[in-house]
């Protein structure tokens, strides 16, 4: 990603450093972040809404999955077709799934086919940090920002040198083992891993068999800064395995990989590049056919930051081309993007105001313009209020347009408009932060008998709670969304006033840890709200609740065993519900994709990470 202001950044994190209780580890309760804005500020300086998931809490928490670690998290929702590596789709504030982008440092990773990232095959393992931003985009990070942006981050080795082994089994069939380092010499720094998770799974349908995964994942980056300050690096990531679901089985790779470079032109000015190509490929065997999915997406990258005083310009200007090979034979296997971007922060004392604007011009669907204002006004020492306007597009996939027999040549690009106010506290034993949000969506893309169609028009209104405060050995977390994603006019009047479909309106969260010397104890309860499975809310799928225990033992220096034990009381539930329709195999019958039960895994760890 895009790091600007690395001396004024560095200056931040020592004043707003992790606070500690005696003896306990530290917690982050006011972190740095990059993806709102490209540049380094604390969450309570920045405009947006936006959540950290960092190392500590993943290292307490060991979730398998990217997507576990945020269930229940302000604005957050998902779906899956079952558990372990099954078929995953994020929605954010109840924007669709390809509406929300997901970048591995700074690399945007996605199938261009059908729109969706691999959520299900990022390994939470190998991530330093994630940074999950609500709200649109598009004027930072091109189409389909709609709903946000979710960016994962892999160790750089310049915090500190690091060094770590780990293994680990539990239910299911599972085991797990990864390695690596991270550290700096000079001017150079560098980090290395890998990790091996696999599972027999489960069965992802009533009566069914077990369906396995396995996924074998790597990072690598290297940086060297000169002495006029002067920054090249090189980075790759990927992960590879197998997956099982009903009546098939696919073999993936996810792969990201990048160079850039970044030159101080003047004191007052930086110009970076940065060339990067993200992979997708799935081959998948289901019912005796096999069909391939690989698409590229490959983007060059030039920004220019320009610092005035306390204020700072960026401009810059992008490239991209998506394409596809596939046995589908596609009407057309490759698209460029050419866009332009600015966006001014200005800084006058208490209150802050950001300006951007990008202009994409794509061949497939033409030129579209993007654009958001926000403004913050600091109230005292410790409370902010934040004002917020942005409109984004969500471009229609080579299935929507391209997919024989499917795809519609004429389908247009979804539109949106969001406006957003929010208040924080942050003090030093703790914050609280409330959003209030209203985003009205301009032709939906929707499936319908014929295909895909510009058909609707939604509104999707809600707010957002988090708080988190630290007492002694106590650490509490707590978040909560209530939302009301609703069609406000469909084709022929018939969905008016419907739900989105697979969106749940309601959702709340609450993590307790404490620490007891060298031990330490932590639970998650998340509750779910119900959601339909259908346009038509015909078809309806219950509410949930999880509780996750978790235990902590540090029983000698840089060793230490952590249990875990998800879904304690065994919930029987289900996220999404595969029906037949117009595409469906003339065999196909209804049922509820199911989730794991109760799991327990164990795992040893030595290192300093």
């Amino acid at each position: 990603m895009y790091f600007n202001k690395p001396a004024a950044a560095a200056a931040v994190a020592v004043c707003l450093a992790p606070l500690s209780a005696s003896g306990d580890d530290p917690i982050q309760l006011n972190p740095l972040v990059v993806t709102p804005t490209l540049s380094a500020q604390t969450v309570d300086e920045s405009l947006s809404s936006v959540t950290v998931i960092d190392r500590e809490k993943l290292d307490r928490e060991q979730p398998r999955a990217l997507t576990d670690a945020l269930r229940g998290q302000p604005g957050f929702d998902f779906i899956s077709n079952g558990s372990f590596g099954k078929n995953t789709s994020v929605y954010t504030r109840g924007t669709g799934s390809e509406s929300t982008v997901l970048l591995i440092d700074g690399i945007r990773i996605r199938s261009a086919t059908s729109g969706d990232a691999p959520w299900q095959f990022i390994p939470p393992q190998l991530l330093d940090r994630v940074e999950h931003v609500r709200g649109p985009r598009s004027s930072l990070y091109g189409a389909d920002a709609v709903g946000g942006v979710m960016q994962g981050f892999t160790p750089d080795g310049r915090d500190r040198d690091q060094h770590w082994i780990q293994g680990g089994a539990g239910s299911h069939g599972s085991h797990e083992y990864g390695a690596g380092f991270a550290g700096s010499s000079g001017g150079t720094a560098w980090s290395l891993g890998a990790n091996h998770f696999h599972t027999d799974g489960t069965a992802i349908r009533d009566g069914g068999d077990d369906k396995g995964f396995y996924n074998t994942s790597g990072l690598g980056r290297i940086s060297h800064t000169f002495d006029n300050g002067a920054e090249l690096g090189l980075l790759g990531f990927r992960a590879q395995g197998h997956t099982e679901f009903d009546g098939g089985e696919t073999d993936f790779v996810a792969q990201t990989v990048g160079a850039n470079t970044s030159v101080p032109v003047t004191r007052n000015w930086v110009s970076r590049l940065q060339l990067t190509e993200g992979r997708n490929e799935e081959e998948t065997l289901q019912g005796g056919s096999q069909s391939v999915f690989d698409t590229r997406t490959r983007t060059a990258r030039l920004d220019n930051t320009i610092f005035h005083g306390s204020n700072e310009l960026i401009i810059g200007g992008e490239f991209q081309r998506d394409e596809v090979e596939s046995t589908t034979d596609f009407e057309e296997d490759r698209r460029d993007n050419r866009a332009a971007f600015a966006q001014y922060l200005v800084n006058l004392g208490d209150a802050d105001i950001q300006l951007s604007s990008r202009f994409d011009s794509n061949e497939a669907f033409g030129d579209h313009v993007t654009g958001s204002i926000a403004m913050g006004q600091r109230l005292d020492n410790h409370h902010r209020i934040r004002l917020s306007y942005g409109t984004a597009f969500r471009a229609p996939t080579f299935n929507d347009l391209y997919f024989p027999g499917f795809g519609n040549p004429n389908i247009g690009p979804e539109r949106s408009q969001t406006a957003e106010i929010g208040f924080r506290g942050q003090y030093l034993d703790g914050f609280w932060d409330v959003a209030l949000f209203q985003k009205f969506v301009d032709n939906l893309i929707q499936v319908t008998g014929t295909g895909p169609e510009n058909v609707d028009r939604a509104r999707i209104q809600g707010v957002e709670v988090a708080a988190g405060t630290r007492v002694g050995p106590w650490d509490v977390r707590t978040s909560g969304t209530l939302m009301d994603p609703r069609v406000r006019s469909s084709e022929g009047g018939e969905r008016d006033g419907n739900r989105l479909s697979r969106r749940a309106a309601a959702s709340a969260r609450l993590d307790v840890d404490r620490s007891f010397g060298s031990f330490s104890a932590g639970v998650s309860g998340v509750a779910v709200g119900d959601r339909y499975n259908d346009g038509d809310n015909d078809d309806r799928l219950s509410s949930f609740g999880l509780l996750n225990l978790r235990a902590g033992w540090e029983f000698a220096r840089n060793w230490s065993a952590r249990l875990t034990i998800d879904n304690l009381f065994d919930e029987d539930y289900a996220t999404a519900r595969s029906t037949c329709g117009a595409f469906s195999p003339p065999d196909c019958t209804d049922f509820d994709y199911q989730n794991a039960g109760r799991t327990a895994f164990l795992s040893v760890r030595y290192g300093n990470r």
